[in-house]
């Protein structure tokens, strides 16, 4: 249920576009049992320390999304505006490329294919001119897309350029845009697929991605009972086994009773290693350190005699012996939600208003979270609606964050922030506004 609604969640934020199926059953996807196949995802699922929860089913997940499709936006905007410039770093590439990179293990090292080689001169966006534009034309033609054929068309047609150093690494943005239909790609990825179909899918040519694209598709359409047509789920699988956490079911001319009971096995004592363990145990301590401090805000906002709003996916998260929205809105005023932007408003962790419906606060915790996506949001607050319906924009994170928010906030690509006035507000002023009972926010 969690997932499903979930994916209703995200309707409301991108257009779904549903992809062709190319298979009609398991059997022809994969040369392997299916009931086999059944069982290893659902153990799958079940593991708390896997992909599907630590990530697919992560609350934040969700609102990185409509920040990450308007800086994609941006970056094409930049690209055509001939304001891109010859280099990533300083970009609003980079800015895009780093939000991505934050979504936990999946996406970890996300920037590497972008990063500028200068031995080898590539990736040839940022000194080709003629790349550049293929490069964000392709973007935003993805980005304006409403079915697969234009998707698959404006892929093609970047394919033909043939740009050194930028294969197909890109479709992690592409995923971004529609998840639907463009599965994310990493060597944990590949090399998950390849183990699950016996393929030998090669990292680095669009061709091999597209043909991995097919297949992921039809396993995923086989098993969607299990998975979801948000095709970020059938990558966490493949991310997992690809990265040693699970074990694929035994191929069809290996499958032995002995290489069955082996692998059943495996399956049985599938458990993290310490480093995952570790990992898991963090994301809990963030979520929770994240939940806290949306509690704060919320009891600061109340005692002070405000209405509080707290992010739509958030309001029955456990906190202080209830739940977060507790005694909050379970609805926002037409004044912030007339704008093209309300779905994206309604995640922002937490909002201060008064009984005309203004919003004096708006808050994002940033604990461990992109930064950048954080900032997005508020923009989309600041910029839609009424004028002035916003008055104090907080970016909310530990002390020791400092540093990695005021860069984020110098970006040229948020040179609105200074305009609007996007504050930081550390964690230790906080804790002792919270402890003290006067925030000493302006009123």
């Amino acid at each position: 249920m969690r997932a499903t609604s979930e994916i209703i969640q995200l309707s409301a934020i991108l257009t779904v576009v549903t992809p062709t199926p190319t298979f009609s059953s398991l059997e022809s996807a994969l040369p392997c049992d299916e009931a086999a196949v059944r069982e290893l995802v659902s153990r799958w699922r079940e593991d708390a320390g896997g992909t599907y929860r630590t990530w697919f089913l992560w609350p934040e997940r969700l609102k990185n999304f409509r920040s990450l499709r308007r800086g994609i936006e941006q970056v094409s905007a930049d690209i055509e505006a001939g304001t891109f410039g010859t280099a990533y770093r300083g970009s609003s590439l980079e800015t895009v490329v780093h939000g991505v990179a934050e979504q936990r293990q999946i996406f970890k090292g996300a920037d590497h294919p972008f990063l500028w080689k200068p031995k080898l001169r590539i990736p040839d966006i940022y000194e080709n001119r003629d790349n550049q534009l293929a490069f964000g034309r392709m973007l935003e033609t993805c980005r304006c897309c409403t079915s697969e054929d234009q998707v698959l068309a404006a892929v093609r047609v970047f394919m033909d350029h043939n740009v050194k150093g930028l294969g197909p690494s890109a479709a992690n943005l592409l995923y971004f845009l529609h998840p639907t239909l463009m599965p994310p790609f990493n060597t944990a990825i590949v090399k998950g697929y390849n183990a699950l179909t016996g393929s030998r899918v090669k990292l680095g040519k669009w061709e091999e991605y597209l043909s991995m694209r097919d297949g992921v598709l039809a396993i995923n359409n086989a098993l969607r009972d299990l998975l979801s047509n948000d095709l970020g789920a059938i990558a966490g699988l493949m991310f997992d086994i690809g990265s040693g956490r699970f074990t694929a079911p035994p191929l069809a001319g290996d499958d032995t009773d002995a290489a069955r009971a082996v692998w059943q096995a495996e399956l049985a004592h599938a458990r993290a290693n310490g480093q995952v363990d570790k990992a898991q145990a963090a994301a809990e301590r963030q979520d929770t350190t994240h939940t806290e401090v949306q509690g704060w805000l919320r009891d600061l906002g109340l005692a002070l005699g405000f209405d509080v709003w707290i992010a739509s996916n958030d309001r029955n998260r456990a906190c202080g012996g209830g739940r977060l929205g507790d005694g909050c809105l379970t609805s926002l005023p037409s004044q912030v939600t007339s704008g093209p932007a309300a779905d994206a408003i309604g995640l922002i962790d937490v909002l201060w208003l008064e009984p005309k419906g203004h919003v004096l606060a708006a808050f994002e915790v940033e604990h461990t979270t992109s930064i950048y996506s954080g900032i997005v949001r508020m923009l989309d607050l600041a910029l839609s609606g009424e004028p002035g319906i916003a008055r104090g924009l907080y970016l909310v994170a530990p002390d020791s964050r400092e540093e990695e928010v005021r860069a984020q906030l110098r970006r040229p690509a948020f040179s609105r922030v200074s305009d609007l006035h996007v504050r930081y507000l550390p964690y230790g002023e906080l804790d002792r506004s919270y402890v003290g009972s006067d925030p000493g926010f302006p009123r």
